[in-house]
Parts: C-alpha cells; sequence; structure tokens
C-alpha cells in the first residue's frame, strides 16, 4: 500500500527533492480516481507519465504502465535518460511495464498477430489491473486499433463504446485504483473523447509552445476533484536529458 495524505486521499507522486510537481499537484493525485491527461503529438503527456510512475513507485504504489509507443528495452532507456532507475522496480514487479505492440503479435493481438478486439482483451488482461495506479499511453492508440471500436466509429457509435469503458473503469476506481488515460485530441473524435473529459476526475491538458529555438510546455489543470492544497492552474515544465521533469514556473488564473 502506498504513503498517501490519509484525509485528503492522495497518492504522492513523490521525488520532493528532484522536482516541485507533488507539490505543484497540491500533495498527489486523488486515490480511486480517473486521471485523464490530454495534448498534441510532443507535448510531454510520456514524460509526466514517467516521472509520476516513478514517483509512485518510491512512495510505495504498484503501478501498471502499458506503452503503445516503446518496448521493454526503449522504456528502460527513456528513464535512464531522465536519470528515473527503473531497474529495481520492474525486477521487484512494483513496476509492470507492458507494451501494447498492433504491428508484431504483442500482448493484445491475437495468435496471426491481428488487432482483434484490444479494448475487450485489455478488461481481461487481470495481471494489469492489480496494480494501485494503472497508466494507459496512448489511450487513443489504444482506440485507433481496435476493429470492434472503429466499426461502432464509422456507425456513429462511439460514444455508447466509451461509455461502456467508462462503466468498466468505475468498477476499479470503485476498489480504489486510480486509472491514469492520455490521450492526444488530434487523433480521436470529440464523440470519443469527450465522455472521458466529463468523467475525468482530474484534467490536466498538456501544451507545447515553440519561442523561437526554445520549446516551452506547460500543465493546465483543468479539474482537479477533492483538490488538495492549492493546485497551481497552470504548471510550467521542461524535460531535461539526465535531469527528468523540472519544474520552470506557475501561474495562477
Amino acid at each position: 500500500m502506498s504513503r498517501r495524505d490519509q484525509q485528503s486521499g492522495l497518492l504522492s507522486i513523490g521525488l520532493p527533492d528532484r522536482d516541485q510537481l507533488n507539490k505543484e499537484l497540491g500533495g498527489g493525485i486523488p486515490r480511486g480516481s480517473i486521471v485523464l491527461m490530454e495534448g498534441d503529438y510532443g507535448a510531454g503527456k510520456s514524460a509526466i507519465t514517467q516521472r509520476m510512475s516513478y514517483g509512485l513507485v518510491q512512495e510505495g504504489a504498484q503501478v501498471t504502465l502499458l506503452s503503445t509507443e516503446l518496448t521493454v528495452s526503449g522504456f528502460i532507456d527513456q528513464m535512464h535518460s531522465l536519470n528515473y532507475d527503473v531497474t529495481k522496480p520492474l525486477l521487484e514487479e512494483d513496476l509492470l511495464f507492458l507494451e501494447a505492440d498492433f504491428d508484431t503479435g504483442g500482448a493484445f493481438s491475437d495468435d496471426d498477430g491481428d488487432r482483434m478486439e484490444l479494448l475487450k482483451r485489455l478488461m481481461e488482461a487481470e495481471v494489469m489491473w492489480d496494480a494501485d495506479v494503472v497508466f494507459i499511453d496512448t489511450f487513443d492508440s489504444i482506440l485507433r486499433n481496435d476493429p470492434t471500436f472503429e466499426a461502432l466509429v464509422r456507425q456513429n457509435e462511439e460514444r455508447q463504446a466509451a461509455l461502456e469503458i467508462i462503466s468498466f473503469y468505475r468498477d476499479l476506481i470503485s476498489e480504489g485504483k486510480t486509472i491514469v488515460l492520455t490521450v492526444d485530441p488530434s487523433a480521436v473524435g470529440e464523440e470519443a473523447i469527450g465522455p472521458f473529459r466529463s468523467i475525468a476526475d482530474v484534467f490536466l491538458e498538456l501544451q507545447m509552445v515553440e519561442v523561437g529555438n526554445d520549446v516551452r510546455r506547460s500543465i493546465s489543470v483543468k479539474r482537479f476533484a477533492g483538490m488538495g492544497s492549492q493546485v497551481g492552474d497552470n504548471i510550467g515544465f521542461s524535460v531535461r536529458s539526465g535531469t527528468g521533469i523540472v519544474i520552470e514556473s506557475r501561474t495562477v488564473a
């Protein structure tokens, strides 16, 4: 069981000596919640996911991270480049990394490597949901690579499919689990993502702006249910090789 603020029910994402992200989020993310992290390609969704998962494990939480972009070795290399050493958590199974390889018959493909009912297989993969916190990075890739969901999109019934997924997630969060979904809003339709925006307990919008040769990233806190101490409305950050996430600035509207 992870250490957390007993009064607020927050799961600390830790690393107070490394960065101020946990502090800026008011002490962590709510236990038993759905967290939606939205942003275009390059906005930093994966980097924040990796930072949060590492910090949670350091605080004693059990974490599952399903990636649609990285292999296991790629994940370890990426974490190492950010100075987040995950070798021990992986070996001790405090951190479970799953690779959703759509093209070569990964964890959620059938024996022929076909993309078959990905969402159904995802929900039935019990080992994935044993953790305190489950990250799916990126959730829109799961939706786009599920032929059943694609068929529903063609029939304009993706909203109903989204509601069924939400029902499954609600059952999990009722058990105290936290689910973090990353989404590229340009990759899926409003009908598909709208329901997730509506029900998310925490809604974070990641943005990236290029100013000359400089890339400025920020986390805009759109919703934070059960807010602990003051949460910054806009949290500036950068991703630095060898250092990890660095909080740069904070502005409150």
